[in-house]
């Protein structure tokens, strides 16, 4: 107010006032900056709220430049002791446009400790790594389905080729089991029906006891046995037939890159009594030297027999593995040689034969057993091996009714004594062992029980003991009355 009044004293009379009041004006004009940015320093802790709006520049038509303003620190009057940042510091910092922004152009460093001295300003790294996260944020737009492609044949192969093997393993499987079936009814229609070589040298034939029961036992579809039994020197015949597994595609298949025969074999089971001391096995070389060293009885009793001289012998394909010469000699006669083991008959009939052994030292429930091993022919060819069959009858009567010369029986005799002794002694030795094994173990067992227990057991246990030997130890004494 005071300034006011101060300018209207000093105005002039006349008509220079009006220049006067534009000269000032202008004066006014050209020092509201310095008094702006003075009023700091000469007021401490003056609030830019108690700044008048009239101390605003005013404005002029005169073309100048717009003049520099500068942008104050509010602080609180209160609490502020301490002089703003110098006038050239806060003048360079550019003008804001609204008054009412809340954003600082400086701290002061000992008021605000550890606030930095600039607001922090968007750099455009992050705007950059925020534009490229928002751009990472935003679903990508589904690519389009892309048309289907019709399937051909070859996308199945695999389905293919898994139903055409199942549907051949079906196939097989019926069809060789068909196959096995109709070779072993071949097989019994021709050896065991009404007067076949069965029928007239065994009274009972089949698994049954009535004549209505089947001549054939199937126990798998490549097994089929048959049993006959009513004839003298045996109690009974189990023939085996294994033939090749045709039902399995996979034994089929192999069977074309490795080869196999079908096989029947032939058990009699002879009676006690009527088998003499009698060891002997005949069959191809290479097969008759295996079973020297693999079968037991064989190679404990038997060994290999050269070609006597003087006679016939069987073909060179064959060999015979016997005792002695005697018995060799008498179980390799001229019938049998005539028929099947010689030269010429071998070549015609002999092609499925396999092997045979005779032995009273036969491992297992029977002792005295013949074992006689044929190849099968097929279905339509049942009766090249009729020669073959023919020799289990034949073989059940000879063995039955051999006796050995008194030499032989006596070599015989020592042989098998020797064997008894030896077989005796491996007993003897496998019970002690067996009996030292069990006193190991409980020996083990007391030393593991004595482990467990406690210091004081211990010494009752040892006290004991010692009682015990003192016992033992002491003289017996005996006392005697007088009458």
């Amino acid at each position: 107010m005071a300034k006011h009044s101060f300018s209207l004293f000093l105005l002039p009379r006349g008509s220079h006032t009006l220049f006067y009041l534009i000269a000032l004006s202008l004066l006014l004009h050209h020092l509201s900056p310095v008094v702006v940015s003075a009023t700091p320093h000469h007021f401490e802790g003056f609030d830019a709220d108690d700044i008048d709006e009239s101390d605003e520049p005013i404005s002029s038509s005169n073309p100048t430049p717009p003049p520099l303003t500068t942008t104050l620190s509010v602080s609180d009057p209160i609490e502020s002791h301490h002089d703003p940042p110098p006038s050239d510091l806060t003048s360079s910092q550019p003008s804001d446009p609204k008054p009412a922004s809340t954003s600082f152009d400086y701290w002061d460093e000992d008021e605000f400790e550890g606030i930095p001295q600039s607001p922090p300003s968007h750099s455009p790294l992050i705007t950059q790594s925020a534009t490229a996260t928002s751009s990472k944020s935003d679903p990508k737009p589904d690519p389009e389905p892309e048309p289907e492609t019709p399937k051909t044949i070859s996308a199945y192969t695999v389905e293919i080729v898994c139903v055409t093997f199942l549907i051949v393993f079906v196939i097989n499987y019926f069809t060789g089991k068909k196959e096995n079936e109709n070779l072993a009814l071949a097989w019994a229609s021709k050896f065991a029906t009404k007067d076949s070589i069965f029928d007239k040298n065994f009274s009972l034939l089949g698994v049954g006891e009535n004549d209505d029961s089947p001549l054939l036992l199937k126990e798998g579809q490549n097994v089929f046995k048959f049993y006959a039994s009513g004839r003298r020197y045996c109690q009974g015949l189990l023939a085996t037939m294994e033939l090749k597994s045709r039902h399995d595609l996979i034994s089929r298949l192999y069977n074309m890159v490795v080869p196999c025969k079908d096989e029947i074999m032939f058990e009699v089971y002879m009676n006690d009594d009527a088998m003499d001391h009698v060891v002997v096995a005949v069959g191809k070389k290479k097969l008759a030297k295996t079973m020297q060293k693999e079968i037991t009885d064989l190679q404990r009793f038997a060994s290999l027999v050269s070609p006597p001289s003087g006679r016939k012998w069987i073909a060179e394909e064959l060999a015979v593995v016997a005792e002695s010469k005697e018995v060799a000699g008498d179980m390799i006669s001229e019938t049998v040689l005539d028929q099947v083991f010689g030269d010429k008959a071998y070549e015609k009939f002999g092609k499925g034969f396999i092997s045979m052994h005779f032995s009273d030292q036969h491992l297992g429930s029977h002792k005295k057993m013949l074992v006689f091993k044929f190849a099968l022919p097929d279905a339509k060819n049942m009766a090249d091996m009729t020669r073959l069959v023919a020799l289990v009858p034949y073989y059940i009567d000879l063995v039955g009714r051999y006796k050995l010369s008194s030499h032989a029986r006596t070599k015989t005799d020592g042989a098998r004594m020797k064997v008894a002794q030896e077989i005796y002694k491996e007993l003897q030795n496998a019970r002690q062992e067996a009996l030292q094994r069990k006193k190991a173990e409980q020996r083990k067992n007391i030393e593991e029980a004595e482990a467990k227990l406690s210091a004081e057991a211990l010494r009752k246990k040892e006290a004991k003991e010692r009682a015990r030997q003192m016992k033992k130890a002491m003289p017996k004494m005996k006392m005697t009355r007088t009458g």
